[in-house]
């Protein structure tokens, strides 16, 4: 297997002791099922093009640039050399900038995960002093990097043998929960409930373990795949019923702590759909009775 090519090359930083390093992915999505645009009648593949959003004339590679919008339909153009003369010092080093207590981080300002691995054999020892050091402190690095032009804050604390860094977002990045939490009512829920759910999280609880993850439309999507190549055909499968609101929700916490497939059961079939014609039937007595009352 060919070794994975750095997606980043540096120094990492730590006051006065710094050390070259690489970054590489921790992450991939190269087992994802993907699917190209085709044309139906020839079975070619379909290429996408840049087009003038004014004239329709199809752009040249050579005559694409980066633009600004000012203001509607109005951007000032600026040159690759342009962006790139704006060095900082981050361009090409890791500066930690303070250590925090790991679980102080919100998990919504986690971006994206990168193993840092020391750059050939000179740094080693000064990337293992950073390395076991912070293992002892137990306590995560945030420092600055620039990636794809782009400064971020990444969070670097020790993973086995080498570091692992995830990018953070910046506050700006994240919408206000208040935003969809505000409307959520506070309803009183008796002790008796809140006891029986405790109970059911109690039964299920376990360690994390993501090999346990199935994903199970990819598994899906490759089932299709293979069928539809050897020829054989592929039944569309019926929705699933959702089901209806649970009437009464300590009925439902019982059954649930009971066992998990007669909880789904009774959860579903708490609020049985009626017929249309006993809906009907229904409606033509109370006008009936509506009639008697009248007269």
């Amino acid at each position: 297997m060919a070794s994975p090519r750095a997606y980043w090359k540096g120094s990492l930083k730590l006051s006065l002791v710094s050390c070259p390093v690489a970054l590489y992915p921790a992450s991939t999505s190269v087992e994802k099922t993907r699917f190209h645009m085709i044309n139906k009648e020839t079975g070619n593949r379909l290429k996408q093009q840049m087009v003038d959003a004014e004239t329709g004339d199809i752009v040249e590679s050579d005559q694409k640039g980066r633009g600004y919008e000012l203001k509607k339909g109005e951007y000032v153009e600026v040159e690759k050399e342009e962006l790139e003369a704006v060095q900082i010092e981050s361009n090409h080093t890791i500066d930690i900038d303070s250590f925090v207590p790991r679980d102080e981080i919100d998990k919504r300002y986690l971006d994206h995960p990168y193993y840092i691995v020391p750059d050939g054999k000179a740094g080693i020892d000064a990337f293992a002093v950073i390395r076991d050091a912070m293992k002892d402190k137990d306590r995560v690095a945030l420092a600055r990097i620039v990636l794809t032009s782009r400064e971020h804050v990444i969070a670097i604390e020790p993973l086995g043998k080498g570091l692992v860094g995830t990018t953070l977002r910046y506050p700006y990045e994240l919408r206000d929960e208040g935003d969809y939490f505000d409307d959520i009512k506070s309803p009183k829920i008796s002790k008796d409930m809140i006891e029986l759910a405790s109970h059911i999280l109690d039964t299920k609880a376990a360690h994390f373990d993501p090999s346990k993850f199935k994903d199970e439309y990819e598994n899906a999507l490759k089932a299709l795949v293979r069928r539809k190549a050897s020829g054989k055909p592929v039944k569309a499968v019926g929705r699933a019923e959702k089901p209806d609101n649970v009437i009464n929700l300590m009925d439902a916490l019982k059954a649930s702590l009971k066992g998990g497939s007669a909880g789904k059961r009774r959860a579903h079939t708490a609020a049985p759909r009626r017929a249309p014609a006993r809906r009907a039937a229904k409606k033509a007595n109370r006008s009936a009775a509506r009639t008697r009352k009248a007269g």
